[in-house]
């Protein structure tokens, strides 16, 4: 086995690591009691959040971004794109009606000219071309798209979407709204979408396309008017095109507004005395730790706090000046991972809630590990989310005593991969719906025995 990332794990396999990477923790580095970070609606609300949201009910909606839990923020984007997707349709059925009508005037023309008397056709010989639009398929869209969207599962019949949710195309929590509460959601075989929300994914693509070089790029102030405007758009739910023409210092505000304001921090507050203590571990210890706790965290956590990191790296290797290819001075921005550290770290590793008591104060021990802590997220975010073959391998001995049907094909996936050039698994690959034999261009019986003659380790015991 090669080192994988952690994205590419299936949603199977992430709860069983986060079961292992718990266990370890607790049992071998002695880190302290740590329970999964869950994400997901609350118990029942206060008298007093009761009120408030009352008085709430006023405004004309909800916020779809700001200041409410990261899964819903996603869930928002979700339902935006089924939307954008239904009327792309739309208009490409009207397209397509008005092009039928045209075509089909254009052929009366032909057959009556204007100021002429119509051609009649004899009888018993067949027109060349029908006179009247054809009839519009119901099914023409989900067969030119090859496929049918995973988006519209919802739509189908009770043992349709269940067949379909048998095959694993698509996340549990998509399916969630027409289902009776009786029934249980089963964890994917296929390794989920990246959850990444929509203002994240373009705030970092703007920045690194026009704010690598700008200097002092999340420190120096920026337009309070225009980050408040850029706000409400999201807020709406609108189509916000951040382009050249948007101030790169107003897009790095806005995203560290919304990191700022998330309900449950990036990084979740029951891991924050966790990730905190490994400030005083040195060398592959520490590592080792972080890693361990940073798959602790929620999917949708851990992907949004990839997509930054890897933004953070960036803007960092352009901290120092340096020269083009035609010899002119390129200016760096100053940022350095101390500096980016400096910034980030009070938004991604919160103790309390933004507004509570001593939500502000903040001693200065903390304030300097929280900094360390960043600074190692930064550096080596590369390595930190990569799963190495000894985890994989312990993930497959847990899942083989805890669901050993899936083992079949969670190997064939991964011999098939190394059989590749070396590329990661394919998200678009689909479970088979029978986890039986389905050759991939050899024999069944040869590969299910190379695989188990491979495997033989998965009959130890991990001690869970």
């Amino acid at each position: 086995m090669q080192p994988v990332a952690l994205h590419s794990l299936s949603e199977l396999e992430r709860a069983s690591l986060q079961e292992i990477a718990l266990y370890q923790l607790q049992e071998k580095l002695l880190v302290g009691d740590l329970s999964l970070a869950k994400v997901g609606p609350k118990g029942s609300k206060s008298i007093r959040q009761k009120l408030e949201s009352l008085s709430k009910e006023k405004k004309e909606c909800s916020p779809q971004t700001f200041g409410i839990p990261l899964c819903q923020v996603l869930a928002n984007d979700r339902a935006y794109r089924q939307l954008q997707d239904a009327v792309r349709r739309s208009r490409r059925l009207c397209l397509e009606v008005e092009a039928t009508v045209t075509r089909f005037r254009a052929q009366r023309e032909k057959r009556s000219p204007m100021g002429r008397s119509r051609v009649l056709v004899p009888c018993g010989v067949v027109p060349e071309e029908p006179l009247s639009p054809p009839p519009l398929a119901s099914s023409s869209w989900s067969q030119r798209r090859g496929a049918m969207s995973v988006d519209s599962i919802t739509d189908l019949g009770d043992n349709t979407s269940k067949l379909l949710e048998a095959l694993q195309l698509s996340h549990p929590h998509e399916l969630g709204p027409r289902r009776s509460l009786g029934k249980k959601n089963t964890l994917s075989l296929n390794p989920l979408s990246c959850q990444v929300p929509r203002i994240v994914d373009r705030c970092c693509e703007h920045i690194e396309s026009y704010g690598l070089h700008t200097e002092g790029i999340f420190r120096i102030g920026s337009s309070r008017k225009r980050v408040q405007q850029l706000r409400e758009e999201f807020d709406r739910g609108l189509d916000v095109l951040l382009d050249e023409q948007q101030s790169v210092h107003d897009v790095a505000a806005l995203l560290k507004e919304f990191l700022r304001d998330m309900p449950d921090s990036l990084i979740p507050r029951e891991l924050y005395p966790a990730f905190l203590s490994t400030a005083s571990m040195e060398g592959r210890a520490g590592l080792s730790t972080l890693q361990l706790l940073l798959f602790l965290l929620p999917p949708c956590h851990s992907d949004t706090l990839q997509r930054l990191l890897r933004l953070l790296a960036d803007v960092a290797q352009h901290a120092e000046s340096s020269r083009g290819p035609r010899g002119q001075q390129i200016p760096g921005n100053k940022m350095t991972v101390s500096n980016l550290a400096t910034v980030f770290g009070p938004n991604i590793l919160q103790k309390e809630k933004p507004g509570e008591k001593d939500a502000g104060a903040m001693s200065f021990e903390d304030t300097a590990a929280i900094i360390l802590v960043l600074q190692r997220l930064i550096e080596h975010q590369q390595t930190l989310f990569m799963v190495s073959p000894e985890m994989q391998c312990h993930i497959l001995r847990r899942l083989f005593q805890t669901d050993p049907d899936v083992i079949e094909y969670l190997l064939r996936r991964k011999f098939n991969a190394g059989l590749s050039t070396g590329t990661e698994d394919s998200p678009q690959e689909q479970a088979p719906a029978p986890l039986r034999a389905r050759p991939h261009g050899l024999e069944s019986s040869s590969v299910s025995l190379a695989l188990y003659t491979n495997v033989s380790f998965l009959n130890l015991d991990i001690g869970m």
